[in-house]
């Protein structure tokens, strides 16, 4: 007889703030990718679509597609894990009343993913203003799973399709993020840098099949400190990172000048490039990709995948929402899965260097 089929992957996406965009976009990708013939089909994966119940199929009304909605969750490869709100909400009008109940959406795909019922988490993006005005001091996703993993560092990493190069797929890791720029210096160092490379590196490895990933690393000064005339981080810190990270393995080249360094000829080969701090790595990126770019937080115990933009309150429940991101964002998740779970990534975007 043959072999029986293995179970669907589980996959968890949150909602994120009701006010916005987040449960559109979760609607409109899940009725593009299941039971479309996008390699979502029966049988492979199960969508755990977690949110207020009552808000998604009104949503779902407002934008047209409400027939369509319930016949996917009739359909039973989506399934809506009911999280009450704090207060009714209305499309673009935000709530402190709220704030509570969005981290209660990443804390039930958090203990989902700890108790095994899920492979993945997919989020839909929240409105840190909102949490904050709820009384939970709030300074992004990235930071709240590492919290709530207890993991002393975790990697932002954003992915897209390079425009110049058919089936590949740029990613741009960050050694700084959520920082103002003259805090930036003062947190790199050679052991955090090695570290950002390490989990760069094995996560590459693990999540997305590359044997063996080459990774660019900018320098942080104008011409990459050209020789120590324009600052001194890259002879002192940011070289040493490199030697240690080569000496364990690691492919790791550099450092580039981060202005010359965003170029086909120079891409065509890197799995990754690491940028030391937020707008250096993802301002070339977003250009490239904005709209179909992936959020990845690398390091954690579990997988995550996020979409490239905010909240976007003026387009919630107008159906002008794009969802392509969320859709990547979903094919990514599927893909690390897949290669985590041994089966690699059936339904995942074929972008990506493996």
């Amino acid at each position: 007889m043959p072999d029986p089929a293995p179970a669907p992957l589980a996959l968890a996406i949150t909602t994120g703030e009701p006010a916005g965009i987040g449960p559109d976009i979760t609607i409109g990708a899940l009725l593009q990718l299941v039971g479309t013939g996008n390699g979502m089909g029966q049988g492979h994966y199960r969508f755990h679509v977690i949110g207020d119940a009552r808000l998604l199929a009104q949503r779902a009304q407002a934008l047209g597609v409400a027939h369509a909605w319930q016949r996917r969750i009739a359909d039973g490869q989506v399934v809506v894990e009911d999280v009450a709100l704090g207060v009714p909400c209305a499309p673009g009008q935000l709530d402190a009343r709220n704030g509570r109940y969005v981290l209660a959406l990443l804390d039930a795909a958090i203990d989902g993913l700890r108790d095994g019922r899920y492979a993945a988490m997919v989020t839909a993006p929240v409105q840190k203003s909102t949490i904050n005005d709820a009384g939970v001091p709030f300074t992004g996703h990235t930071e709240y799973l590492a919290e709530r993993a207890a993991v002393p560092r975790v990697v932002m990493m954003l992915a897209g399709p390079q425009p110049a190069h058919d089936n590949a797929m740029l990613r741009v890791a960050l050694a700084t993020t959520h920082l103002p720029l003259r805090a930036v210096p003062d947190a790199l160092a050679v052991p955090m840098l090695l570290e950002t490379l390490t989990i760069v590196d094995h996560d590459l490895r693990r999540h997305f099949g590359i044997a063996r990933p080459r990774i660019l690393v900018t320098g942080l000064n104008p011409h990459a400190g050209e020789s120590g005339h324009m600052g001194r981080e890259e002879i002192d810190i940011i070289s040493p990172a490199l030697a240690l990270a080569v000496d364990a393995g690691i492919d790791a080249r550099g450092p580039y000048p981060a202005d010359t360094l965003f170029q086909p000829r120079h891409l065509r080969d890197a799995d990754c490039v690491l940028a030391m701090y937020h707008d250096q790595g993802l301002a070339p990126l977003k250009y490239g990709t904005f709209g179909h770019g992936v959020n990845v937080t690398l390091g954690l115990p579990f997988i995550r995948t996020s979409v490239d933009h905010g909240t976007a309150l003026d387009l919630a429940g107008s159906g002008r929402a794009e969802h392509g991101s969320m859709i990547e964002a979903i094919r990514c998740a599927t893909l690390m899965a897949g290669h985590a779970s041994g089966r690699h990534g059936n339904g995942a975007s074929a972008n990506g260097r493996h």
